[in-house]
């Protein structure tokens, strides 16, 4: 692929179609894949990779209208119940929040979404 850079991951990290945009799963990870510890530290930082990867497609948090949340524990409930207050304005997007036994890179959460580019 000359002159193009060639992705560590076989897939793309957001996908736009149809008004639509469709987010791989964000870590919480730093910008080196390291896990970032602590527990609002890590919904923070998944949620910072979140909104990197909208960007990609020219969306941004506020066209979220589901989200998919990953966690290796799930007490993390409450905490990212008060984060996603603070994050979104009423009414909020629709969310799903699921444990897993583990995610890539040493992370403790992952957030997925689906962004739809309101009428403008």
């Amino acid at each position: 692929m000359k002159g193009k850079s060639v992705s560590a991951h076989p897939y793309s990290p957001a996908y736009q179609a149809g008004g639509f945009g469709f987010v791989s799963g964000a870590l919480s990870v730093d910008e080196n894949y390291t896990p970032v510890s602590g527990r609002l530290e890590a919904i923070e930082a998944a949620s910072t990779r979140l909104s990197e990867r909208l960007a990609t497609i020219g969306m941004s948090m506020q066209d979220i209208v589901k989200t998919t949340y990953f966690v290796t524990d799930l007490t993390l409930r409450e905490e990212a119940n008060s984060h996603y207050e603070q994050l979104f304005s009423a009414p909020r997007p629709a969310r799903t929040f699921v444990e897993v036994s583990a995610l890539p890179y040493g992370a403790t959460v992952e957030i997925e979404a689906i962004a739809h580019r309101g009428q403008e």
